[in-house]
């Protein structure tokens, strides 16, 4: 009872939040497990994976169609740290453009927990 009115009496101020987003990185499904510890070295929270399979024509050369989508949550502040390695890593591979990331924006989080949860801060 006392526990939870206090935590729900919480408030995060405008100078300790932080902003965050849901980071998409699709990958070939064989390098998952690669990106998932790459992106959580880099306090990247909560990542879930989902194998599935691409569409792309195979007149483009992309023969292997089986692909790991990785949803993550990431402070905005990491952002640009996070696309560059990726991008990085991306061009380094055999074939060049061996994946894609783009980052979707959160417009609103309900609960103070539940935000300190995703943005992987204590409030």
């Amino acid at each position: 009872g006392d526990i939870m009115q206090k935590e729900n009496k919480k408030e995060i101020s405008g100078a300790s939040a932080k902003k965050i987003k849901v980071l998409i990185t699709i990958v070939d499904r064989d390098k998952a497990l690669y990106y998932e510890d790459l992106l959580e070295s880099y306090d990247v929270n909560i990542s879930n994976t989902i194998y599935g399979e691409g569409t792309a024509p195979s007149a483009l050369g992309l023969t292997d169609k089986s692909k790991a989508c990785i949803i993550s949550v990431i402070n905005e502040d990491r952002i640009k740290e996070v696309c560059s390695v990726l991008n990085e890593k991306f061009m380094a591979a055999k074939k060049k453009g061996k994946g894609i990331a783009f980052t979707v924006p959160i417009s609103s989080v309900i609960g103070v927990l539940t935000y300190g949860f995703l943005s992987n801060q204590e409030v």
